[in-house]
């Protein structure tokens, strides 16, 4: 390969890097917008974020923003799993992981027992256990007799990928 045709690949790489930046710029100003001026759109914003690939920094923050404005516990669980497998986002997962655990049902609190790396068990356990739901309950004590240090599902063998991620139950804002 000559010099010529390499600089011209480099060029044309540069081109498609640089095209790449634009356009996940654009889409993060849309996503914010949404996320800043439609309540109860978070898992929305979540899902756009998703198909973009990713977003600026103060895109994360926006929604952030709204699920806490929304009290969200349903984008609060998506968007702290997402912190979870990405450490370097803007975000305070501890803070939409208590969202979860106060504001969400008791499918959100196991899937976040179930699904975090190091969830916070006893958190978790007294407020499964406050709500009386004896169905969740039971589920809660067979996880955690399987698994009595609450590490995440990453660490417990399994029989597929599909084990790994538990469903959460539709959330109250699922309007999009």
């Amino acid at each position: 390969m000559s010099n010529q045709s390499i600089e011209n690949q480099q060029a044309l790489e540069q081109a498609a890097i640089e095209k790449r930046r634009e356009k996940l710029k654009s889409e993060s100003v849309r996503i914010s917008d949404i996320a800043d001026n439609e309540p109860n759109s978070a898992l929305k914003c979540i899902h756009q974020l998703s198909v973009a690939g990713g977003a600026t920094e103060g895109t994360y923050i926006a929604i952030e923003q709204r699920i806490v404005a929304d009290q969200d516990a349903a984008g609060a669980y998506h968007l702290a799993l997402l912190a979870q497998s990405t450490p370097d986002l803007p975000i305070d997962a501890r803070q939409l992981i208590e969202l979860v655990i106060n504001k969400g049902d008791n499918h959100q609190r196991l899937a976040l027992l179930k699904n975090l790396p190091l969830p916070p068990v006893e958190m978790i356990k007294e407020q499964i256990l406050a709500s009386n739901d004896g169905e969740a309950i039971g589920q809660m004590n067979a996880y955690l007799q399987i698994n009595p240090e609450g590490h995440g599902s990453q660490h417990l063998i399994t029989s597929s990928e599909t084990d790994r991620v538990v469903p959460l139950s539709p959330g109250n804002n699922l309007n999009n």
